[in-house]
């Protein structure tokens, strides 16, 4: 009798009792201890470093597009108004990234505003022309290069759907008529010389092989327009040679001083979120720091992409 009074109760334990003895669901729960510094500095870096990844792969794939769409909206303002008032460029040295004309294909359902210059950077806001030829609608050969893949990818479809089509480009000397030839690629004989006052316009864009054709576009191509309107006089004073970042496949380093600076601000950042985890807890601190991170991840892809292929 004794000893059943003093036994301990359902759920109670004896104070000097060893807790490992008793069964896993009456154990009491052990504090959890913190991840070591170095584990928590290595976890925040990978997770900065997925977070640029992601972004960036984002970038190119869809944010990259309505950043070429918003550009083209304003170009195609700015250069409505230049036409309007007579002040669109027709020749000479011309500003890269200056709208020069307005490309319309019909049969594609495709208008895009041509800027003036082909480096990369120029090329996220639309198709380039190439500053050392004639504009489109002149007498002589005009060249527009287009990305094939990102960025709006004006000139996915040009090779495959356009060709035997018409086509027209406005200028500040007028309306001309083209219509598309056919495709050349490396090793392809080159049209013939055009004789005084014809006209022709090379489309330059880049194309894949494989399964992986549609992600890739590795290969120059060439997609020659013949001018079936009267041409129009280019004034002089055109360039004669134009850098290596404006060649076709050609990448712009422009941009790398500026790209280093905000590569070492994510940098900083990762450091911050690393203090800030252990002062005020891993939620508090990504709440804080994953808009800074997302902001510098948005600027830096902006200015990776001068790094990629002007035809990508």
């Amino acid at each position: 009798m004794t000893e059943t009074l003093l036994a301990p109760r359902s759920g109670q334990r004896r104070a000097n009792e060893d807790p490992r003895m008793w069964p896993v669901w009456s154990r009491p729960a052990e504090p959890l201890e913190p991840l070591p510094e170095a584990a928590t500095v290595a976890s925040t870096s990978f997770l900065v470093m997925a977070m640029v990844c992601l972004w960036f792969i984002l970038h190119v794939l869809v944010l990259g597009g309505l950043e070429q769409h918003r550009a083209q909206d304003r170009l195609y303002g700015e250069f409505r108004t230049q036409l309007a008032a007579a002040t669109a460029p027709t020749g000479g040295i011309i500003p890269p990234g200056s709208p020069v004309a307005l490309l319309r294909i019909p049969h594609l359902g495709l208008a895009q505003v041509i800027v003036e210059g082909t480096s990369a950077g120029v090329m996220l806001n639309g198709p380039g022309h190439r500053r050392d030829t004639v504009l489109p609608g002149q007498a002589g050969v005009s060249i527009v290069y287009g990305r094939a893949r990102a960025f709006g990818a004006s000139f996915r479809d040009l090779a495959t759907k356009a060709v035997g089509e018409d086509l027209s480009f406005v200028t500040a000397q007028g309306t001309s008529a083209y219509r598309i030839e056919g495709v050349r690629r490396a090793g392809d004989p080159i049209p013939p010389l055009l004789k005084a006052n014809e006209g022709r316009v090379t489309f330059v864009t880049a194309e894949g092989n494989g399964r992986l054709s549609m992600l890739s576009a590795g290969h120059v191509i060439y997609i020659d327009a013949a001018l079936k309107s009267k041409s129009f006089t280019a004034p002089a004073g055109r360039l004669n040679a134009i850098s290596p970042a404006e060649m076709p496949m050609a990448s712009d380093t422009s941009a790398m001083p500026v790209l280093a600076l905000l590569l070492g601000a994510l940098a900083v950042a990762t450091v911050g979120i690393v203090f800030a985890r252990r002062r005020f807890g891993l939620v508090l601190s990504w709440v804080i720091g994953a808009p800074i991170i997302l902001a510098l991840a948005w600027m830096a892809s902006d200015l990776a992409m001068y790094l990629l292929p002007n035809l990508l």
